[in-house]
């Protein structure tokens, strides 16, 4: 039996009726057409699909729709301010951390919930918390390189 939620992603009130199971990845790519949450895995590996969910990481893929009633959900699309793109966004840009892209938008989000959650990470923590995002172009190098651009950036 489907249920009706409500929720707000990107600052925009949505509400859509749907399978209580079904992923939140699912209903931002299918229903609200936000596709820059990638679908990876579709088991919660590897971090292609993070959102922010009431400002804490999350993975659309493994999301069951009844968790996402009366929350707050943030995209990558949610991410900048108008044309002025969020320092992550920034840093990544500044240290070439996309090859093909894909992975990136998980990459970003999770490296905005990190610095929410701890804005002055170790370089195990930084390691750590990005042990779950895959990048199958193997950019790590770069994309770590972001990470601690944004760490500094953020002690600024």
């Amino acid at each position: 039996m489907d249920i009706t939620i409500g929720f707000t992603v990107n600052g925009k009130a949505a509400t859509v009726t749907t399978d209580p199971q079904r992923p939140l990845l699912d209903i931002l790519r299918e229903d609200l057409h936000l596709t820059g949450t990638k679908y990876g895995c579709g088991e919660g590996f590897c971090g292609v699909c993070t959102v922010l969910m009431d400002g804490k990481r999350t993975l659309a893929c493994i999301t069951p729709a009844k968790d996402v009633d009366q929350k707050t959900i943030v995209t990558i699309e949610g991410l900048a301010d108008g044309d002025k793109l969020h320092p992550v966004q920034e840093a990544f840009l500044a240290e070439g951390a996309m090859q093909c892209g894909y992975c990136t938008p998980g990459m970003i989000l999770t490296t905005v919930a990190l610095l929410r959650e701890n804005p002055q990470p170790t370089e195990a923590e930084i390691l750590n918390w990005m042990d779950g995002n895959i990048c199958r172009c193997n950019n790590y190098p770069n994309i770590l390189n972001a990470v601690r651009r944004a760490v500094r950036e953020a002690r600024r």
